[in-house]
């Protein structure tokens, strides 16, 4: 006689879920709001994300096969916790949701009182919530699903046996669709026959449209996501964005979601991919080759510079190269941290660079994260011109060192020499002179202009939640706006001058071990806005945990936190075992106070003990 008794569960770290609040109410759902009683009897797997983060736009695409696989079983919900000023709009949330395709339940959160419920303290953070409603792991960052994955087969087998498992339909409604021309575009581009070239995003197509900037010509692409070649009618692409025209008439198309650029014959409408291999680049991946074969992280824009095509890699902060002349990729400038330094182009930072234009002297970009406007000089120099961090953002004209923008998507060279700045999330064309160093605005009341096109004496704008182009004629006046400053809601950790333990999280999945073989399978990156707030542990190590030493002197900044784990099946009897890369970026603001804690916890993966 066989047992047929279910077998027994390793036993895991419980802590009950704390309630789904959030003032904006739900999405997707049918107009239904929703508690976790509502939910008991599911696995719950919230995602904590902002729709500026490309890192949670990364999360949103790794979860629609594991939604797909488990719907019967598994409840994603997105709580939204806005960063900008923005995204705590609930008309933004909403437009984000379709935007992105979201396909799950959202609760708006503009307060981030759920953020602050379950200690959440990067974007983007998972949290699985167990059928009985008790969190049992947590995971910041991207590149986890797999591991969520095996907990979540694991947690179906132990509560089917326990008979707390509840199948059936889930709680999203899918919205009703919008009959516009465009739906949320992204970029636009002035073809030779004086008709415009539209990455039409949302629907996963391109679109041309006549010089009147309404009537369609033609659409290319299927309309489907995917990632392949072929006609007008039958290629696919995957949220595409960014477009730059080159000398033999041919387009590049920054396709973002397939992690890839593709070439548009604008006479056939014949579509093949020139780079990227349809995965995401990720830590240890190649950083140049043959254009084909190497791995990209989600391209936002492209434009020709000095004989390249030069791509804003938005997932990874950097600035890549491809030469048409030889087929290679290969990283110009951006050493992977998220942040504002300048310099030469190894050693600065960017944050999500959504954005450029090329001038003969200049590539401008439009770095979206640190709400900057920032160039690189032909000889691979980083400037920035406007913007000063990760966490200040605003509308405020004037001298450009105090000007503020509010997380900028593009920019548009004018014939004068200066630049207009497409102003996302401040609905706002801006304009900077570098002659006199001054910023002022154009335009206003643009709902989420994400690109624009210099048409003769008129601006072409992208407004992207208007599904839209406007034509505007370049104002000789400026528009007079009030100032306004702004710092993320994001509350910053009081900590005690001095000593400070920072302990990153990392619990190897279950069936996984640290990668060991070849060495250090963790690595640690600690920096700081200002240098000065840290006196000792600033720098590369392989150590998840860190003695830090903060000066008294400094009384706030930010810590820079990066790490990364990388993790294998342990199956001895497996030559080749299954490897995967944990990683995340933290940008903590950090208060001193003599009462404050002296121990900074950051999840990677896990839950802290």
């Amino acid at each position: 006689m066989t047992d047929s008794s279910p077998a027994p569960t390793r036993r895991r770290a419980r802590v009950r879920a704390p309630e789904l609040i959030g003032k904006g109410g739900w999405l997707n759902t049918g107009g239904k709001q929703y508690s976790l009683a509502d939910l008991r009897g599911r696995i719950v797997l919230l995602d904590f994300w902002t729709f500026c983060c490309v890192n949670c736009l990364h999360v949103l695409d790794e979860l629609r096969e594991l939604e797909d696989k488990h719907r019967d079983t598994v409840v994603v919900i997105g709580v939204h916790s806005p960063k900008f000023v923005h995204e705590a709009e609930h008309q933004a949330v909403i437009d984000a949701v379709e935007r992105y395709g979201v396909e799950h339940p959202v609760l708006d959160d503009p307060e981030l009182a759920t953020w602050k419920q379950y200690a959440v303290r990067a974007w983007p953070t998972l949290v699985v919530i167990d059928p009985e409603g008790y969190v049992v792991a947590q995971h910041a960052g991207e590149g986890h699903v797999h591991a969520i994955e095996r907990l979540v087969t694991e947690l179906e087998a132990e509560h089917a046996a326990k008979g707390t498992l509840r199948r059936g339909d889930g709680p999203y409604v899918a919205p009703e669709p919008e009959p516009t021309v465009l739906r949320f575009p992204g970029k636009a581009l002035l073809l030779p026959s004086g008709n415009f070239l539209v990455s039409d995003t949302t629907r996963h197509q391109l679109v041309e449209l006549e010089a009147d900037g309404e009537s369609v010509v033609r659409r290319i692409g299927s309309g489907v996501r995917g990632l392949s070649d072929g006609t007008a009618d039958t290629a696919t692409f995957n949220e595409p964005q960014g477009l730059a025209l080159l000398d033999d008439g041919s387009v590049v198309v920054a396709d973002t979601v397939n992690h890839a650029l593709r070439r548009l014959d604008a006479t056939s409408g014949e579509v093949t991919t020139l780079a990227g291999t349809g995965r995401q680049w990720m830590q240890g991946d190649a950083t140049s080759g043959p254009g084909r074969e190497v791995n990209l992280s989600s391209p936002w824009d492209v434009a020709w510079w000095q004989g390249k095509v030069w791509i804003a890699m938005a997932g990874v902060h950097q600035l890549w190269t491809y030469d048409p002349a030889d087929g290679t990729v290969s990283v110009a400038a951006g050493t992977t941290n998220e942040g504002l330094v300048d310099g030469p182009g190894t050693e600065a930072w960017f944050a999500q660079p959504s954005g450029l234009a090329a001038t003969p002297d200049r590539l401008w970009l439009a770095d979206s994260e640190t709400s900057a406007l920032r160039w690189v000089d032909p000889d691979g120099t980083v400037h920035t011109a406007v913007g000063t961090g990760l966490f200040d953002f605003g509308h405020r004209d004037g001298a450009a060192e105090q000007a503020l923008f509010q997380h900028p998507l593009g920019v548009t060279a004018l014939p004068d020499g200066s630049v207009a700045v497409s102003d996302t999330y401040n609905h706002a064309l801006r304009r900077y002179d570098p002659a006199t160093g001054e910023v002022m605005t154009l335009a206003t009341d643009l709902r989420e202009p994400s690109d624009a096109v210099l048409v003769g004496d008129d601006i072409v704008v992208v407004e992207s939640a208007r599904h839209r182009l406007t034509r505007l004629r370049l104002p000789e006046e400026v528009v007079r706006v009030e100032a306004v400053a702004h710092r993320t809601q994001r509350a910053a950790t009081e900590v005690a001058p001095g000593r400070l333990r920072l302990d990153v999280i990392f619990q190897a999945p279950a069936g996984q071990k640290l990668d060991t073989r070849y060495g250090p399978s963790t690595r640690l990156l600690v920096s700081s806005t200002p240098p000065e707030l840290l006196v000792d542990g600033e720098g590369a190590g392989t150590e998840l945990s860190r003695a830090l030493e903060l000066d008294p002197a400094v009384p706030e900044g930010v810590l820079h936190v990066s790490a990364m784990a990388a993790s294998c099946d342990d199956d001895p009897s497996n030559e080749y075992p299954a490897c995967h890369v944990h990683q995340q970026d933290w940008g903590v603001p950090v208060r001193l106070t003599e009462t404050g804690t002296d121990r900074l916890p950051l999840v990677l993966a896990g839950l802290d003990a």
